[in-house]
């Protein structure tokens, strides 16, 4: 089945939505909205621990570590395990076509990459780089309405998400193919036929008109904004970035903390050079524009607005009470 599986490795709003719809129009991968098959494996208790469960997982891990220990192949056995729930999975959604390939893209991914990778050594792994303060931006204006400061504490995507590929960058598994989201925009021909040759496919045309070839096996969330609208790939939003920063000394501010705390090395790794992430001229403030919306940002910021500050109040006191009697109404 490992030959069988592409993972695209990024952070989220990196344009790895945009890579699978390019994919997706190859008539031999099949994708599917982000299925987060892996991320919980990689809780079990074995390689890593989840803060708090509905069960006592602190001796739930140490029962899993010591019962491994007395397998004939100790760990091997473990990941041959787990292995087969993840292959039964991957392997039977394939076989709902005839396709070759099965693309999964959950930005999560990027952050248990030691256990993928020694899960799925023989994989396919594409990881798609961008512009880190780019990466901040979309993040920013895709879910918190452009309040900077509001999805770092949520989130610190950039800190999180570019030490943690540049690992793997250092280390790459056998089959590996790095992709700048800036030159796929650029020249996205090129680069699908190289990606293309990394899979062993032939480059087909249509992958770059992906609007007129692409067929989700079913609708997701990815894209809340820009890549369910346009039929290829468009460059339009590769400065967004710098605009966003230049009419706000404050997002400005907390991008160069964001950038200080990178380290260089781990910057290179992703294309760039750490002192020129962010320019001394960012270019003349643009004018206000009005934001764009649809049903998934409203939903958003509804939520947000609901969120903020939910326990001093009114309706704070509310959902607490609601969720009591759910409680007590669910329990065993």
């Amino acid at each position: 089945m490992q030959d069988r599986l592409i993972f695209v490795i990024s952070p989220p709003r990196a344009g790895s939505t945009l890579l699978q719809h390019m994919l997706g129009s190859h008539t031999q991968i099949l994708t599917y909205p982000e299925p987060h098959l892996i991320t919980p494996l990689a809780f079990l208790g074995y390689y890593d621990l989840v803060d708090k469960a509905p069960y006592d997982h602190v001796n739930a891990a140490e029962a899993i570590k010591l019962f491994v220990q007395g397998l004939p192949r100790g760990e091997d056995d473990y990941l041959d395990a787990v292995r087969a729930y993840a292959d039964t999975l991957y392997g039977r959604m394939l076989s709902t076509s005839d396709k070759r390939y099965f693309v999964d893209k959950t930005p999560g991914y990027a952050l248990v990459l030691p256990f993928l990778t020694k899960l799925y050594p023989d994989a396919h792994y594409v990881v798609l780089t961008r512009h880190p303060l780019a990466v901040a931006s979309s993040y920013a204006n895709s879910f918190f309405d452009g309040d900077w400061v509001a999805a770092h504490l949520f989130n610190p995507v950039v800190n999180r998400y570019v030490p943690a590929i540049a690992d793997m960058l250092r280390k790459p598994p056998r089959h590996m193919l790095q992709i700048s989201y800036e030159k796929l925009v650029h020249d996205p021909h090129n680069e699908l036929q190289a990606l293309c040759a990394f899979l062993d496919l032939d480059f087909q045309p249509g992958m770059v008109e992906y609007g007129e070839h692409y067929q989700p096996a079913r609708a997701g969330r990815g894209d809340p904004i820009n890549v369910q609208r346009e039929a290829r790939p468009v460059a339009t939003s590769l400065d967004k970035w710098a605009a966003d920063l230049a009419s706000d000394p404050d997002k400005r501010a907390l991008a160069q903390d964001i950038i200080a705390s990178l380290d260089p090395s781990d910057v290179e790794l992703w294309g760039y050079v750490h002192e020129e992430l962010l320019p001394n001229e960012l270019g003349p403030t643009p004018k206000p524009k009005k934001l764009k919306t649809n049903s998934f940002i409203l939903q958003r910021r509804i939520m947000l607005a609901l969120k903020k500050d939910i326990r001093h109040r009114p309706h704070g006191k509310l959902v607490e009470r609601l969720r009591y009697y759910c409680n007590v109404l669910l329990r065993e």
